[in-house]
């Protein structure tokens, strides 16, 4: 048995902006769990990241040929999946019986839509694909009926059939370690045509799942709400291992890695005693932004951190759900800066249903007075899965030819909410406060100026993109003057 598995570039609607945030950026860690779990059974498994290696739609296609599998499975999001669908149509005019799998977060909560769109997609892998791949995989090469395989919704002639969703896996630390060797691409967190992780530079998970309810999230749906951590010894030991492989620069892919204060501290301890030289990056929630953690977090190489801040209008949290405030926000971001983060990022999201211009620029003035690093401007955008879909659907927003329409790529609020600042508008300022935000403030340059100085990391970033000034200002320019959606 030969399983081929392609992470497929970014769709051609999308613009250089959006393709430049996360596609090819970063090793799709999913897919190589389940290509490393599949390898440890006996399956012969082959990779491809199609935006990394810079292959068009068309050699994407010639390489899964080559690889001559019994199965070719596809990770797409709602960013992507177009794309597949294009490679997958390419591959079917050459070898009509391959069977073709799409999984992910995308393929999960639109599996019919596809299989009914789609004729070249055979099988659609929801929720966690490991457990799943695996029986499907067994199922597949000993040619036993699809319906006895938990999790999936496929084609049988023309009906489409979904079987009953599978159990979430509950001992995380059961997973093999990914194999990242079955990747050739090398990565470096590439965000507009700047290198963020210009050391060796990989992705790594020590927890799965989150127990809030964000509005504006999917995830959680997936996994019921529930979170499932790794143990400290088991993500340490990783760690260790990658080290020793050479990896010195990590972003964690976690939900919610700070839920746990305990376990990150004992994790940040670990890091620090047996003096890993080692930098990564996460995300965090500002309601669990102790200065303990935030100190903890620092000494064991945090360099970047996230926080989801949204908004400055607890009006429009509470709408989100977000369970926290503002003044929890400017805590979170000044207790970081005290601990010793080196960059901090606050991520915002604008265009909620019946937000005022008023609101939306007391969020986008926000970023100015806290002490953030990097504001991320995000215009509300709904998708399937996500709870303000069904909410639109409810309330008439969403009719069915418009759900026809955006189902695949998501839809901004603006753009179906009668009562929501126009899209255009919205970019305008967005435009405007990231100017500045970044060019209109002497104080703010200058004491950037003196953290660059001051830090080893930042100095190295800079050093590494110096040669990459030119494609830098065309990816600045596009940010700030045409989209910033999500």
């Amino acid at each position: 048995m030969k399983f081929a598995f392609i992470s497929p570039g970014a769709n051609v609607e999308l613009s250089s902006t959006e393709k430049s945030k996360v596609i090819g950026s970063w090793p799709p860690l999913g897919m190589l769990y389940i290509a490393t779990l599949l390898r440890d059974d006996g399956v012969e498994v082959t990779l491809l990241d199609q935006a990394a290696e810079g292959y068009t739609i068309e050699a994407a296609a010639r390489w899964a040929c080559k690889q001559r599998p019994d199965a070719l499975g596809f990770s797409a999001l709602a960013s992507s999946g177009k794309t597949a669908a294009r490679i997958a149509e390419k591959v079917k005019q050459n070898n009509p019986d391959l069977p073709i799998v799409f999984g992910n977060y995308y393929a999960t909560f639109n599996d019919r839509r596809i299989l009914a769109k789609y004729p070249q997609v055979d099988i659609v892998v929801r929720g966690e694909g490991e457990e799943t791949s695996r029986e499907l995989a067994q199922t597949l090469d000993k040619g036993q009926p699809l319906k006895k395989v938990e999790g999936i919704t496929f084609r049988e002639k023309s009906e489409i059939i979904s079987t009953p969703p599978r159990p979430l896996i509950k001992d995380i630390d059961s997973l093999p370690i990914p194999d990242r060797q079955l990747l050739s691409a090398k990565y470096h967190s590439n965000v507009l045509g700047a290198i963020g992780a210009p050391r060796k530079f990989t992705t790594i998970l020590s927890s799965r799942g989150c127990p809030y309810h964000c509005r504006f999230c999917g995830c959680q749906r997936i996994v019921n709400g529930i979170w499932r951590p790794r143990s400290v010894e088991a993500t340490f030991e990783e760690l260790q291992m990658l080290a020793g492989q050479g990896y010195k620069q990590f972003l964690f892919v976690d939900d919610s890695l700070t839920l746990n204060r305990k376990r990150i501290i004992e994790l940040c301890r670990r890091i620090t005693q047996e003096k890993l030289d080692i930098e990564w990056i996460c995300e965090g929630r500002v309601n669990h932004a102790s200065y303990e953690l935030m100190r903890s977090v620092a000494e064991a190489g945090c360099k970047i951190i996230y926080f989801g801040i949204e908004s400055a209008n607890q009006r429009i949290l509470d709408y989100y759900q977000k369970q926290i405030t503002p003044q929890q926000s400017r805590k979170a971001v000044k207790t970081a800066r005290r601990a010793g983060v080196d960059i901090i990022v606050g991520s915002f999201i604008v265009g909620a249903p019946t937000e005022t211009r008023e609101e939306i620029e007391r969020t986008l003035r926000f970023a100015q007075e806290v002490p953030l690093d990097i504001p991320q401007y995000n215009i509300l955008g709904v998708f399937p899965g996500m709870a303000i879909w069904d909410e639109f659907k409810a309330n008439g927003y969403l009719t069915r030819e418009l759900e026809s329409q955006y189902w695949e790529m998501g839809v901004a609020v603006s753009n179906l909410h009668p009562h929501t600042v126009p899209y255009s508008e919205i970019k305008k300022l967005i435009r405007h406060y990231y100017r500045q935000f970044f060019i209109q403030r002497p104080s703010f340059l200058l004491t950037q100026l003196a953290r660059t100085v001051r830090s080893f990391f930042r100095m190295t970033v800079v050093k590494e993109n110096l040669s990459r000034i030119g494609s830098i200002r065309r990816g600045w320019k596009e940010f700030v003057s045409i989209d910033a959606s999500e």
